[in-house]
């Protein structure tokens, strides 16, 4: 397995022992990771904080063509949100652990030139099944599913 995909699902890991969703995400630069991040949207009751977000966030302010030249790593299938910040930041390169548990926004990154590479890693996808069996409602919650949301 590549060291940066596990760094991804150690963040992912991590995110479910606190309690949230297991989605781990790795921004990476020239072989070194600039920053990584988990989906922190139940521990920090954040509306935006998933994965892809928190590893941004983390790697700190860059210049563009840092951002131009890096990899994102990410264990699940990036949402509409986080594919908005891979093309905003022109990051040319995502790597997807999985995509079986949710299909993003990937047909969106390709039409823009953005190379995705998805694995279908076991781990990715049986850290997310784990989850999903316990705690449906917060899945559903998190990709927009939930019926309690507010936008009704």
């Amino acid at each position: 397995m590549n060291e940066f995909l596990r760094a991804a699902i150690d963040e992912a890991e991590a995110g479910l022992a606190e309690g949230g969703i297991p989605i781990g995400s790795v921004l990476v630069h020239a072989e070194r990771i600039l920053g990584r991040g988990h989906n922190r949207r139940i521990q920090r009751g954040s509306v935006v904080l998933h994965g892809e977000m928190d590893a941004l966030e983390n790697a700190g302010r860059r210049p563009g063509r840092i951002y131009r030249e890096c990899t994102l790593y990410t264990t699940l299938s990036p949402c509409a949100m986080c594919s908005g910040a891979i093309l905003l930041y022109g990051i040319p390169r995502v790597v997807v652990g999985e995509n079986v548990t949710f299909l993003g926004e990937e047909d969106l990154l390709r039409a823009r030139g953005v190379v995705v590479e998805v694995v279908q890693d076991a781990r990715c996808r049986e850290l997310m099944a784990q989850f999903i069996r316990a705690q449906p409602t917060l899945w559903a919650e998190d990709i927009g599913d939930g019926d309690d949301r507010i936008d009704r």
